[in-house]
């Protein structure tokens, strides 16, 4: 095991120090010839530190620890010790009467929930995605498509006796899943241990530890191996706002309130009830910023989704007056805050070329995903929540009112490239009460319903902007998701249902393929909108650009329930218009109304374009055009 020199104590107290986890936790090793367990943990204000394990009887003071009163860490070398033995570490305060045990903090592995104890456990793997790695800059880039499917892994699909299912046993099936429907990457809702299995991972103890309820470290490794070599990528949501304050957690570590806040307005988070972390002590940056690298380099993530970011903006956020305590400056800024999310991304992207970080978050702070040399958190993209929001809004009025609601549509592109937006579907909008994506959509009858949720989909894969669907709305399912039961894969016997899967799939086949429909995904110039003020016909058209040479595309949408006929709507060049999808047709479950193909662009100007088409618009459907590539001579048609 490498000493932690003069140097790491150094970073380590900065808050500057990306490698922790090589220094402290459990690391197998040989002292004096003897071979055995290094263990190391942070507990500067304890009195007295053990490690206690089922090698010495959970004993608490058998294996007493030494500490650096520099660095406030506690070091001791175990002889006999192997893989697969149990630990903790007995923590006695200066407090009197204080004693706790404490699952380690960088274990990289533990027991069972409920069960909390670590275990000693090495972390090689023989890995196969060499090919993935080297290369991923491309696919993860951010002109590059990103279709996005979010996956809670023990609810994805259940083992064949009902019970939660193994990391292996999801691989292959998950990525021939994915690879299948066309998606891009895959982002795990949060695999870090957590003790309690309802808060799906957001309630992190293990920052260090895949959860050990679907298998071990190297299970893990094999499944994100399998995604990579199916060339999927993968993406880790990762919380690092708060923790739980579970008695063998981080709370309370050592007997003072050591990664969490010590002042009570700052200390427990309202909304979830958890420990917030203290940014303002460099130990705890360091700490979180190891957290990062690890899962980014053991685990060959390609990027992390940070949950809850509007939550470490603002001091007081979910806070009422005189909850809060303002910054040196008399705002609400948390300053340690920012300052840990600039050395976040600005070390993620430094050491790991080709990743992307991700922001959850909610608000309108300014410059989420643009670079801290101008001053932004440094995050790649940003989730665009508004989208949401006003796009489930506007599609759960009934066709017959959404005339009167259209600004909820028309609004994003004032601001949809101020930031590099993710447009999500995410697990948030279906849990809670909150019902399906598809309970959602207003109807009077199956048909109505599942046309709706085409056109959501075909909006959202329209729009500027990464997209991310979590699992279940891509078979239109109608309970709302729980976390106990697996998805009701049955329904993909019923048409209606088999249909939305189709049509996910064919809305990423397009998406990757139409370079217009993604390259310009961050950049105004990639869009422009047609018609926007037709509000009496519910419907809206405009226009994808793509880079130079690439075909424009145009995407209309009738909200409608009417069918519309000889329907006029502008296009900027001449010459044949392919009709690459439509959500009508029957394949999908629709009523198979459309336009035969395609349709010429004529000489007749509309919608400020010099040239129009006369199309067919099929009641609650998506039309997507593309130029085609060879000009066929004018066709002049002149209305009188």
């Amino acid at each position: 095991m490498t000493s932690f020199g003069e140097q790491d104590a150094y970073l380590f107290r900065e808050g500057t120090h990306t490698r922790l986890h090589d220094f402290l936790g459990a690391h197998l090793g040989e002292q004096d010839k003897s071979a055995g367990c290094f263990f190391s943990v942070w507990a500067p204000n304890a009195a007295e530190v053990s490690v206690t394990g089922d090698f010495n009887g959970w004993e608490a003071d058998a294996a007493p620890m030494e500490l650096d009163e520099t660095t406030g860490i506690w070091s001791r070398f175990e002889p006999g010790i192997r893989d697969g033995n149990l630990y903790k570490y007995h923590v006695r305060s200066r407090l009197k009467g204080y004693r706790v045990d404490k699952s380690d903090p960088f274990g990289v592995y533990r027991e069972l929930p409920p069960e909390t104890a670590s275990i000693v456990w090495p972390l090689d793997y023989d890995w196969s995605d060499a090919a993935w790695m080297s290369c991923r800059e491309t696919p993860n880039a951010l002109d590059a498509p990103w279709s996005i499917y979010e996956v809670h892994l023990g609810s994805w699909r259940r083992s064949t006796d009902g019970t939660e299912p193994r990391y292996r046993e999801l691989a292959r099936a998950l990525a021939d899943y994915v690879v299948d429907l066309g998606f891009t990457h895959v982002e795990l809702l949060p695999v870090m241990e957590h003790p309690y299995y309802p808060s799906w991972g957001y309630q992190t103890t293990g920052y260090f530890a895949p959860t050990s309820r679907y298998g071990t470290p190297q299970d893990f490794m094999y499944l994100v191996d399998l995604l990579h070599q199916a060339g999927i990528g993968v993406i880790l949501d990762w919380v690092p706002s708060h923790c739980p304050s579970d008695a063998h957690g981080l709370g309370f570590f050592d007997g003072t309130y050591l990664f969490e806040h010590a002042d009570p307005k700052r200390r427990i988070h309202p909304d979830w009830d958890s420990l917030e972390f203290n940014y303002a002590r460099g130990e705890v940056q360091s700490f979180l910023l190891s957290s990062a690298t690890f899962w980014l380099d053991y685990y060959h993530a390609d990027g992390l989704r940070v949950d809850a970011v509007a939550s470490m903006l603002y001091l007081d956020y979910s806070r009422g007056e005189g909850g809060w305590t303002p910054n040196r400056f008399g705002g609400h800024e948390d300053l340690e805050a920012i300052d840990f999310l600039h050395r976040f991304n600005v070390s993620s992207y430094r050491d790991r070329p080709g990743i992307q970080t991700i922001a959850e978050e909610s608000t309108a702070w300014p410059l989420v995903s643009h670079p801290t040399h101008v001053g932004g958190l440094g995050f790649g993209m940003k989730w665009d929540m508004g989208f949401m929001h006003d796009t489930l809004n506007y599609l759960k009025e009934e066709p017959r009112h959404r005339k009167f609601h259209q600004e909820k549509l028309t609004f994003r592109p004032t601001y949809a490239f101020s930031e590099n937006f993710m447009l999500p579907l995410s697990h948030d909008e279906v849990v809670h009460g909150k019902g399906s994506l598809l309970t959602k959509m207003p109807g009077d009858d199956d048909w109505e319903q599942f046309a709706n949720l085409r056109l959501l989909y075909a909006y959202m894969w329209g729009q500027p902007g990464k997209k991310l669907l979590f699992m279940g709305g891509e078979i239109g399912q109608r309970p709302e998701w729980d976390h106990d039961q697996a998805l009701e894969w049955f329904v993909l016997d019923e048409p209606l249902h088999k249909g939305i899967q189709d049509w996910v799939r064919d809305l990423n086949r397009f998406y990757k393929s139409e370079a217009a429909s993604h390259e310009k995904d961050f950049a105004a110039d990639g869009f422009e909108w047609v018609n926007c003020r037709n509000t009496g016909t519910n419907v809206l058209s405009f226009l994808r650009k793509g880079k130079k040479n690439t075909r424009p595309l145009l995407l209309v949408y009738n909200f409608s329930t009417e069918l519309y006929r000889d329907f006029r709507v502008g296009v900027p060049i001449v010459g044949r218009w392919d009709e690459l999808l439509n959500s009508d047709s029957d394949h999908y479950g629709g009523r198979g109304e459309g336009n035969l193909g395609g349709a010429d662009a004529e000489d007749v100007p509309c919608d400020e374009h010099p040239y129009s088409l006369s199309l067919t618009l099929p009641a609650l459907g998506a039309l997507f055009f593309g130029a085609a590539s060879e000009r066929p001579k004018r066709t002049t048609i002149r209305r009188k």
